[in-house]
């Protein structure tokens, strides 16, 4: 059929070139091939790999800054905790109402007040121990120097000091009971303070404010219930000037013993030992008025 064929030739040569200006494929020019990479953008697996760990170099460089940052990080945010809670603290007070600020004030003047007293009765407490431990010591101290006194004046100590020597010798004569106490009073109004008189027998008596003087029937004296024997001998202590001054006044002790006959002998020393002493009384009926 020529027309079929005309149509046939038609669409053929329309699709080929004719208005469409389509290439057909497999004519023409050749197809395009692609481009190689250029040499900037080549990646060489070995050169930008770790041999040690397969890790990239700049992979491995950015996990240590990271790691650097993270612990910055960690140190700026306790800082920033803890200067928070600063200044919450500080700020209760910044935040307070004005009756709160002056209850506080006032709380705090209390307490000072109260450590004020208490320190203040501490120091009155050390006062009073330190003044009775002194006045303790102290009347102590008085006490035994008053025991001391009064046991050189009733005769139960022992007792040294300067004064005299005194030896009153009858030479043959009799020397009476009242010569003596004579001697004993002169020498106690001159100032003697502690006595004894020792007979030539040995016999010693320690003078007190109580002793008494009574002759002997064989010639020789009786002192406190002890009888003694001329040449008698009197230790005293006091001041020696002013004893033997007292005993050689006109018609004092010395001038009675030498018209009787007999002598007398004074010695000034600057130690005189008493050794004689007295057993201590027991008083029955006596009690000091306090």
């Amino acid at each position: 059929m020529p027309g079929a064929g005309r149509d046939q030739d038609h669409q053929a040569g329309g699709r080929d070139g004719g208005g469409s200006g389509a290439v057909p494929t497999g004519a023409g020019t050749p197809a395009a091939t692609p481009a190689a990479p250029s040499p900037e953008t080549v990646i060489d697996p070995v050169d930008d790999v770790d041999g040690a760990h397969g890790v990239p170099e700049k992979g491995r460089k950015l996990t240590s800054a990271g790691a650097l940052i993270g612990v910055l990080l960690a140190l700026f945010g306790f800082t920033l905790v803890v200067q928070l809670r600063s200044n919450d603290a500080d700020s209760g007070l910044a935040s307070a109402r004005q009756e709160d600020l002056v209850r506080i004030l006032s709380d705090l003047e209390a307490r000072d007040q109260r450590l004020q007293q208490e320190i203040s009765g501490l120091e009155q407490s050390q006062r009073q121990l330190t003044s009775g431990v002194a006045g303790r010591q102290a009347a102590l101290a008085d006490a035994d120097k008053r025991a001391d006194d009064l046991g050189l004046l009733s005769g139960t100590l022992p007792a040294r000091g300067p004064g005299l020597v005194i030896v009153i010798d009858p030479r043959g004569q009799q020397i009476k009971a009242s010569q003596i106490l004579n001697a004993v009073q002169e020498l106690r109004g001159a100032g003697a303070e502690v006595m004894e008189l020792v007979g030539d027998n040995g016999g010693a008596v320690r003078i007190v404010a109580s002793s008494y003087f009574v002759d002997a029937e064989d010639g020789g004296i009786i002192v406190d219930n002890k009888q003694l024997s001329g040449p008698y001998r009197l230790m005293v202590i006091g001041v020696p000037a002013t004893m033997q001054t007292a005993l050689q006044i006109p018609g004092g002790v010395v001038a009675s013993v030498s018209q009787a006959g007999g002598n007398v002998t004074m010695e000034q020393r600057t130690t005189v030992e008493v050794t004689a002493v007295r057993q201590p009384a027991s008083l029955q009926y006596a009690r000091p008025v306090s």
